[in-house]
């Protein structure tokens, strides 16, 4: 099974760097400020990290899908045409596991690297979390569906794929019908806005009617302004960004009076805990300003 299943993104690789380098140069030659030379730096480290994980990891990812398949009674053979409804099915789970990354503290710690760029280019998708293969567990619907193990891979594989296209401030807004059914670069665009009203918007990753259907869509009116809001203390170490939620992850719950507490830091909406410790901080600061 491991030597068997195609293995596109590795093969896509070449691909995706080129257009990613010849977004940096037209950006440089058209003199638009799409990129920050360091962060650009900072988002390649981290994807060739990921792509050695990855590769590290292989059997360990097919290890519960593999396992999964051959329990269920209503496994299915190995057909290619069952990638549509497999992708559908894949696409909605990456919805919910995309919601509950932005609304629990814990799994906003898997995602907050890829929001972590103050600018939007191509090479933010390759900002992707060194301990993402976590999230494989919100995949366990799809599996308990009984695709063949190569379906879900080679599905899981396209849906990444797709997601590099839609990071780019150079494909405007595409014909109606398109920006309804897909996660387009503008409908992308607003998720990594950090305006108040974009912020926990469009979590689709190929289709964008699962946020049209569930309440969490909006459109791009006003420019997105790009990065988190709490801004980091070092934005090109790549250690740092990929866990520095979790640093303060433990700082808080070491802080925490009481348990209660303490669950709330780890696993509460990290949005409503970051505006809870906003006023701290500027108090914080105050004081640092009347010391010096």
């Amino acid at each position: 099974m491991e030597e068997s299943y195609p293995n596109i993104i590795m093969y896509a690789a070449p691909f995706l760097i080129f257009f990613a380098a010849l977004e940096v140069f037209l950006a440089w030659y058209q003199e638009r400020e799409y990129h920050d030379r360091k962060e650009v730096v900072t988002s390649v480290i981290v994807g060739l990290v990921n792509v050695a994980i990855n590769l590290a990891l292989k059997t360990l990812m097919l290890f519960p899908v593999v396992w999964v398949y051959n329990l269920v009674p209503w496994r299915m053979e190995l057909n290619w045409w069952m990638l549509i409804p497999c992708y559908i099915i894949f696409d909605f789970a990456s919805y919910w596991a995309h919601r509950i990354s932005h609304g629990s503290r814990f799994w906003w710690a898997t995602h907050v690297l890829h929001h972590s760029s103050d600018h939007y280019n191509l090479t933010v998708s390759f900002r992707l979390s060194w301990v993402q293969g976590i999230k494989l567990i919100f995949f366990l619907p799809v599996m308990l569906f009984g695709f063949h193990p190569v379906i879900f891979f080679v599905t899981n594989q396209i849906a990444v794929l797709f997601q590099f296209w839609v990071h780019t401030e150079y494909i405007k807004k595409l014909p109606k019908w398109v920006e309804y059914i897909f996660a387009t670069p503008s409908n992308h665009r607003v998720h990594h806005g950090s305006q108040e009203q974009y912020i926990d918007k469009n979590y689709g990753a190929t289709f964008i009617f699962w946020d049209r259907m569930l309440g969490t869509y909006e459109p791009e009116v006003e420019k997105p302004k790009y990065g988190i809001t709490t801004p980091l203390k070092n934005k090109y170490n790549p250690i740092y960004v990929n866990f520095h939620e979790y640093i303060d992850i433990v700082d808080d719950v070491k802080k925490a009076k009481t348990f209660k507490e303490k669950l709330y830091f780890v696993f509460g909406n990290p949005t409503k805990i970051a505006k809870k410790k906003i006023p701290k901080l500027l108090r914080q600061k105050k004081r640092k300003i009347k010391s010096q």
